[in-house]
């Protein structure tokens, strides 16, 4: 299973602490990790899933010539900027944004229109019709535990570490 990790380049230490955790989470499953290669929510969802020995993939949206964090296990160099999003998103089981920023809206809104997959947003954007009532769609989690336990699609009261901190 491949899950994609998208957020803001520009994060906040909440949202750090949080992708560096879903990251950890991951990777104690299993799972491959994909992410945007670049710093930030990137960075720290990758030094978490390294930390538990998890494979890391970076869809990059540059030409490779600068490094991307030392914590992936290995980069997809698209040189495609930000339509290098829907590579992330088609190539993922499951999509867990953390945080947002404009690049991190696009993947959940593509994430959304490709359907069929778990699209779990932590903290960041919340999407509202005109009338200020949420739109149906992403599932918005409290914590990184339980947004890898609803991207997961495991029951309510899993586990979602199996090795517990």
């Amino acid at each position: 299973m491949q899950v994609a990790v998208c957020g803001p380049a520009e994060a906040t230490p909440e949202e750090l602490a949080a992708a560096r955790r879903v990251g950890e989470l991951l990777a104690g499953r299993g799972v491959t990790v994909l992410c945007g290669g670049g710093g930030g929510v990137m960075a720290a969802v990758a030094a978490g899933a390294r930390d538990r020995a998890g494979l890391v993939i970076g869809v990059r949206p540059d030409d490779g010539s600068a490094p991307g964090p030392v914590e992936l296990s290995a980069s997809v160099v698209t040189n495609l900027g930000q339509a290098r999003n829907a590579i992330l998103v088609w190539s993922a089981d499951a999509v867990i944004a953390v945080g947002g920023s404009w690049g991190t809206l696009s993947e959940v809104a593509l994430a959304m229109r490709r359907g069929g997959i778990p699209v779990v947003v932590l903290g960041g954007w919340r999407v509202v019709d005109a009338g200020g009532v949420p739109v149906l769609g992403p599932v918005q989690a409290a914590t990184a535990e339980e947004a890898v336990r609803l991207a997961l699609r495991d029951p309510p009261g899993a586990r979602p570490d199996p090795v517990a901190r």
